[in-house]
């Protein structure tokens, strides 16, 4: 009976034997360590955009993949072609690019809309993008225009992606603007140069930024092919975006418009080209002060011109060293489950 009736300030053993020992307390497992969401800003800079495909390829290297990508101007092509899995199918394009080829996509406008009717860059597009839409990309994206006549940003995070991507890197005067639902828009580099903003609002809780004017305001130079059109019949390059056509007519005009010669007056198309770096250049400083990125990789190369298409094997490799000089920072200062310093 006394087996019944124990002093109730004994513990109980579970062997029945008296002891002392209290039974486990059953324990809820810790939750995994949540992997915070990164963000990838890619910048506005034309040309200088092909460092961007470095970027992406160096950090992947090193198990850093955003989750989140806003891209601004060529920021938004080469991220929309990550976000949507072609990022091998825009390297392949970048680097077919000869300064003869560059003419070929520079198509002059009559419209009095721009100088550079880029039908055949839309064309080159949406061969790749065609059906594609934005909200059902695997990474989320969203890229940056601004509003003709009001100067709204607008942010682009759902519908096609090709005339979004169009409209972001829209450059006024150069290229047309374009209409999407109601809204004419061109490039998005007039009001937010590095989208960080956007990938925050995204969802990002930490944001990489992709700077590849990196302070010094690129040079708005064109390439002068003398051998356009020579004779002995070369075969025309092929990419994995477009065929190439024969350069015509802009080949002729289009140095006319850009070239710069020492110390004389520039010309309206290179006055409108320095006076966008020079307004684009003042609202990076301001927006990057107002909302810094957890960290930043400058991609610096200051000879390089806005039409220097062809100069792609140069410009991807500086994206990987750039980024490799900008891992330190940032493993510093954020943390990166499963990455690889």
């Amino acid at each position: 009976m006394t087996a019944f009736f124990r002093n109730p300030f004994d513990r109980w053993a579970p062997d029945g034997g008296g002891g002392v020992d209290a039974p486990p307390i059953a324990r809820e497992p810790a939750p995994p360590i949540a992997r915070p969401k990164i963000g990838l800003a890619l910048g506005a800079g034309a040309a200088r955009g092909w460092s961007h495909i470095g970027v992406l390829r160096e950090l992947a290297a090193h198990g850093i993949v955003p989750d989140v990508v806003a891209g601004t101007s060529i920021g938004a092509v080469v991220g929309s072609c990550y976000a949507a899995g072609k990022l091998d199918a825009v390297e392949a394009f970048a680097r077919s690019m000869t300064k003869r080829r560059v003419f070929t996509f520079m198509d002059l406008s009559f419209s009095g809309m721009s100088l550079i009717g880029g039908e055949r860059l839309r064309a080159a597009l949406e061969k790749e993008l065609t059906d594609l839409t934005i909200e059902d990309l695997p990474v989320r994206f969203a890229a940056v225009a601004t509003e003709v006549g009001t100067g709204h940003e607008v942010w682009l995070k759902r519908g096609a992606l090709a005339p979004a991507v169009r409209a972001s890197y829209a450059l006024p005067g150069i290229f047309e603007p374009v209409r999407i639902g109601d809204r004419w828009l061109f490039d998005g580099a007039l009001v937010n140069p590095i989208p960080i903003t956007v990938c925050r609002a995204l969802g990002a809780d930490f944001v990489i930024a992709v700077n590849v004017t990196a302070d010094t305001m690129y040079r708005s130079h064109v390439i002068h092919d003398h051998h356009a059109h020579a004779g002995g019949g070369r075969a025309k390059e092929s990419a994995p975006f477009a065929d190439a056509s024969e350069p015509g007519l802009a080949a002729h005009l289009l140095p006319r418009y850009f070239q710069r010669r020492p110390g004389a007056a520039p010309n309206v198309a290179a006055s409108m080209i320095d006076a966008f770096n020079i307004i684009q250049d003042r609202i990076l400083r301001s927006r990057m002060a107002g909302d810094p990125p957890d960290a930043t990789i400058h991609a610096r190369h200051e000879d390089v011109g806005m039409f220097d298409f062809h100069r792609a094997e140069e410009l991807i490799e500086l994206g990987h060293e750039a980024t490799k000089r900008s891992l330190p920072n940032i493993f510093a200062h954020i943390p990166l489950i499963g990455a690889t310093p």
